[in-house]
């Protein structure tokens, strides 16, 4: 068998395996998205049989204002959990396929510096400039392609820092809610 056909077959065998890891990638993450919606589902109804036999417990309208103001932190905390848990398994899913893709591009980018150095073996005589001119061309896609990989992993990593800075900020807005109605109630009932 030639060098051309097995590297055709070498190829499409690379890119077949490509799209399986992908596909197994994407189920999985798929996967943990329900089991994580599952969980809630059944936290949640626990927790409403919960909160449903304890409002019953609820006796004056000072009692069921402090008894309103308890749900709100926890409600928050678990709302902020939730969405901490997605975007981890978003995250991973993404960074899955992000490895995929280097994967592929690094082999892709072997293949043409593999062709470009066939190329220069059987070049005609006189055609040194143009072969080291596609060879300079291949190093500078290169390394504007590292740039921007780069640059997109920081570009990602400053996302993550600033969704987690917002999320503590809603956390401690939430807490500082509770906290003052709670507060407020205390008053109240003191008051009467």
């Amino acid at each position: 068998m030639t060098a051309i056909p097995q590297q055709v077959l070498d190829r499409q065998k690379s890119a077949l395996n490509t799209l399986v890891a992908t596909q197994a990638t994407l189920f999985a993450g798929f996967e943990k998205l329900v089991d994580l919606n599952l969980k809630v589902v059944k936290a949640t109804l626990d927790e409403v049989a919960q909160t449903s036999q304890q409002a019953f417990t609820v006796k004056d309208p000072q009692e069921a204002a402090a008894f309103a103001s308890g749900l709100v932190q926890p409600g928050a905390e678990k709302a902020l959990a939730y969405g901490k848990h997605v975007y981890d398994i978003v995250a991973g899913v993404q960074g899955e396929l992000a490895k995929l893709a280097e994967v592929q591009i690094a082999e892709g980018q072997q293949q043409v510096a593999e062709a470009v150095e066939q190329f220069s073996k059987n070049a005609p005589t006189g055609s040194e400039s143009a072969v080291a001119l596609l060879k300079s061309s291949l190093a500078t896609a290169n390394g504007a392609y590292e740039s921007l990989t780069k640059a997109a992993k920081q570009a990602a990593e400053v996302a993550e820092s600033n969704l987690n800075a917002a999320a503590n900020a809603t956390f401690k807005a939430a807490t500082d809610a509770a906290e003052a109605a709670t507060k407020s109630t205390r008053g109240r009932r003191a008051a009467a």
